[in-house]
This record gives C-alpha cells, structure tokens and sequence, in this order.
C-alpha cells in the first residue's frame, strides 16, 4: 500500500480517498473509513475483538446476539467521524481540524480495546470477585493496550505522516476514552461528571485540547450526560441482532447537533424539538438492559461462567511480556491480555491431558491440599469442575430462579443471616445466589436530559435547559429501580420446591417484621 510519504505529489484529501477502505455494515451501510484507521484494524490487537461477544452471556439465550466488539468499535468509529464533521460543516467557527476528526475516530475505533472475555463479564463480574481489591475498569485497559498497539506496530511514524502530534494528540485520544489522565483529577467527582457549570467552577482537567474544543471530549464518551456515539451504535446493532425495536434515532441527533456556549465552556445541544427523541433514548437503554442484559437467564449464565472462571484460573496459563499470567492477571500486561479472548470457555470446557497433568503438579506441590474425604476439593478438581459448570451451560442445566424481589431496600443481608440457620432437604449457604441489578437511564436516581442543554430554531447560539414537564406530562418521575433476585444451584425438583418455599417463607415473614416497625 501506498503512504503518505511515497504518494507526496498527491493532495491530503487525494491521499485520504486513495487509501482508504470501505466496509458494508448490517447497521449503517457503506462506510469509508481513514486509512490510519485501517492500519490499526490491521493489528493483532484490534483483530482481537472480532473474538470477544459484545453481549456476553445473552449470546446463549438471544441466538442472533452473536455480534462481537470488533463490528461495533468500527461503527463508533464511522459515528464519531460523522458527528464531528457535521459539526465542522455546520459551525465552521469551532475550528475543527482534520486531525480533530482523526483522533475523535481513532478513540472511537479504540475505546474498546481493553474488554476481556464476554466483555463486561470480565471485569464487572470476574474480576471483582477473583481480585476484590483490584480496581481496573476496561476504559483504562483500552488506553494501555493502545498504547502496547501503537508501539508494537510501529504506528508513530504513520500518525506522523497523517499530521498527528505524538504527544498532544496521543494524550487526547486516550483521554476521550478514559477520561483525564491526571489520578487526581480522574478521581474528582466534580470533574469526573465533566465540571457541571452549574454546580461551581472547577479546573480544566484535560491536556490534549483546550477549554474551547471541550465539546469534542463529549463525541465519544460523554462524561456529562451518556448521550455518545458508543451508546448511538451499540443500541442499535445490539436491539439489530436482538431482534429487538430501537426507537431512538440517532441520525436526527447528528443532523440538529450544536454546540452552544455554557457558562464559559462549549457543549454539544441540540434542538428543543428532538426532547421526545433524547428521552426514547434513554428509555431504550432501559428496556435493552431489562430485557436482555439484566434478563434472568442471561444473568445466571454469566454468574455460572463466573464460577467456572474463578475455579479455573490459576490453571490458565498465559505467557506475557516477561512471565506466565493467569486468567485474572493477563491484563497487567499487555502481550498476555491480547492472547485473552472469548475462547478460554472451549479452553476450560476441554481442557488438554497436559493441562489437567499441571494441575496435578500444583496439587502435588501443596500437600495441605490434597485429597481426602475430609477435603474432596483439589486443584485438579478445581479444572475438572470448571468444565462441568460450563457442560452444565451447554446442556441448559442452568441454577434455578427461585424468586425475586423489586425492591430499593437491601435485603441480601438479612437473607445472609437467614442461610446461617438450618435449611431444608439438606441445602447448603453455597446452594444459593442472590444478585443486585440496578436499572437506570445511566445515571443512577438522576435523569440525565436534566444535563443536557437544548436551543430554539429562533436563537440557535443559546443554550437553555428544557423542563421535562414542557416535553411531556407523560415523562417518568422517577429514574431508577433495584430489582433483586434469588437462585437455586440445584435443580432437582425436591431441592428446587424446598428452596422456593423456604425463600417464600422467609420473605412473607420479613416483610411483616418491616411492616412492624
């Protein structure tokens, strides 16, 4: 292929168009993609994510979520793109640079890089539970393997020829997808929610553009309201493959998007008209997760996958940079953690005679653990039972809903203390599982169009706030519910019934003693 600096008698746009690639996506259409952006498709670390489900679990109870994050990290790309030219075309007083465009796309293309197995399985549910201490969310990971990415490829020299500033722009990109890089003023709530003008003045945390262009930090993670081109492209390839209605329409977003002036700081608005549209968006984000990221199902085999996992994971050996990594290590480092895919579950499922020989060896080496009938557990046990779980997946022999109760107040810990007394038909504590969902319009109690700003077709440079009772009287009051529900890991009928109507009981009893008080 030809570089820029071989073709140097051609335009930028000339060479643009020249080496560019065009892809035919199910969502939207034929897109053209920049041909830096192709050479990062092009590594091994981006090819990555063709082996990663974007829905985790819900691939084994919706049959068409078969997508995975490859497809829906080019299309945050091409949206990325899309919205930043149209604001570039439409306010040509921003100052929209071409390689503002470029690194808004290449945040776009990369702000998933860092997703382990099943994606938020991974490290919203595995992670957390193998290494409680352990804080790393996978915006931080796409960041670091990025940079491995751009080192291992050799790419400064082609973001150099494209007009890239390896240090300002580099700095940029990882921002928008993580947030700023400075520790401090990450773990500043105040600025963590993207400096709120109406709350009070805060410094500017970002290094790689300034004040005036702080509506690009908004395209593609926006850390003010959810309202992003990631959420754009996953609502609708995820309700696409779901089979599900998206009746939020982003293109209408992009077509009446703005940027307005608040209090000092620029922000994306959008028409007072397209209200309806916002609020269909985030009811959309509601019903995807009620009906199939939070589904009963779909919960339960994660949680189950989770199980298999922890038992399995000193048992997955991964060689790294430097050393051999486990499954819940390999994202300390980046060589190992590219190696880290969807495909451990066929790893744990047939484990290989030399593998389960290892785990043998790890017995051998740690005699306090050895067999007997006092200890039926071992390390090679461990592997054996990690496969069953997941057979146990395969074969639909899945833990068994028990109940469930939608509810704000916290009971896990009274149905904790319940377990420590005698249980029926010889159940066990570990018998159960109780799991927590939160459901929102992503941010928490709060309705997130209250921090979005609007403008009139009669004054387009002002921004105002638009009262939800001016949009409708129809609209929700309120914006979040806890639903929490109880499952069984056996499934014969006599332990299933005796573990239904313990719970019955015991819930029908707690909700008198509340009621008492």
């Amino acid at each position: 292929m030809t570089t820029p600096s071989e073709s140097s008698k051609l335009s930028e746009e000339e060479k643009t168009i020249f080496q560019s690639k065009v892809f035919n996506d199910p969502i939207h259409g034929h897109l053209e993609l920049h041909p830096l952006l192709i050479k990062i498709i092009d590594t091994k670390q981006f090819q990555r994510l063709r082996f990663i489900k974007q829905l985790g679990g819900a691939y084994f109870v919706y049959p068409g979520a078969s997508h995975n994050r490859f497809e829906h990290s080019i299309g945050v790309a091409h949206l990325a793109g899309e919205l930043a030219r149209a604001l570039k075309t439409r306010q040509p007083e921003l100052e929209i640079t071409d390689e503002d465009i470029l690194c808004v796309q290449i945040a776009g293309l990369c702000h998933d890089l860092g997703h382990g197995p099943f994606s938020h399985l991974y490290d919203g549910t595995f992670i957390k539970k193998q290494r409680p201490g352990f804080m790393r969310k996978h915006e931080k990971a796409s960041t670091e393997m990025f940079d491995y990415l751009v080192k291992d490829n050799d790419l400064e020299k082609e973001m150099k020829d494209w007009k890239l500033d390896l240090t300002k722009d580099l700095i940029f990109i990882k921002e928008m997808i993580n947030g700023p890089l400075n520790a401090e003023a990450a773990q500043d709530e105040e600025i963590k929610d993207m400096m709120d003008p109406e709350k009070r003045e805060t410094p500017w945390p970002y290094e790689g553009r300034g004040k005036e262009k702080s509506f690009l930090y908004e395209i593609v993670s926006n850390k003010r309201n959810g309202i992003d081109v990631d959420k754009f492209d996953y609502f609708a390839r995820d309700c696409h493959h779901l089979g599900m209605k998206n009746n939020f329409d982003y293109r209408r977003f992009i077509h009446f998007a703005r940027v307005c002036e608040v209090k000092g700081e620029k922000q994306i608005c959008v028409r007072d008209k397209e209200a309806d549209n916002i609020y269909n968006m985030f009811h959309t984000r509601y019903y995807l997760h009620k009906r199939a990221y939070q589904h009963k199902v779909t919960k339960i085999i994660e949680t189950m996958m989770t199980d298999a996992f922890v038992k399995a994971d000193k048992h997955i050996k991964i060689e790294g940079s430097k050393e051999e990594y486990t499954l819940s290590t390999a994202m300390q480092d980046m060589e190992a953690y590219t190696k880290l895919t969807d495909c451990v579950f066929e790893r744990i499922l047939y484990p290989t005679s030399n593998e389960l020989k290892e785990a043998e060896k790890t017995l051998g080496s740690n005699p306090e653990h050895l067999v007997s009938e006092q200890n039926p557990s071992s390390s090679s046990n461990e592997l054996k039972e990690a496969g069953q779980i997941l057979k146990r997946i395969i074969s639909r022999d899945l833990y068994r809903f028990v109940g469930e109760i939608p509810t704000n107040e916290d009971v896990t810990n009274a149905w904790k203390e319940e377990l420590k007394k005698p249980l029926p038909l010889e159940l066990k504590p570990e018998d159960f599982v109780d799991l927590v969902f939160a459901l929102d319009y992503g941010m928490k109690d709060k309705n997130p169009v209250d921090h979005l700003h609007f403008y009139t077709k009669e004054n387009p440079d002002k921004a105002v706030k638009l009262p939800k009772e001016k949009v409708s009287q129809l609209l929700p009051t309120n914006f979040s519910e806890k639903i929490i529900r109880f499952y069984c890991k056996k499934t014969d009928e006599k332990s299933l019934k005796a573990a239904k109507d313990h719970f019955d009981r015991w819930y029908k009893n707690h909700q008198e003693v509340r009621d008492e008080l």
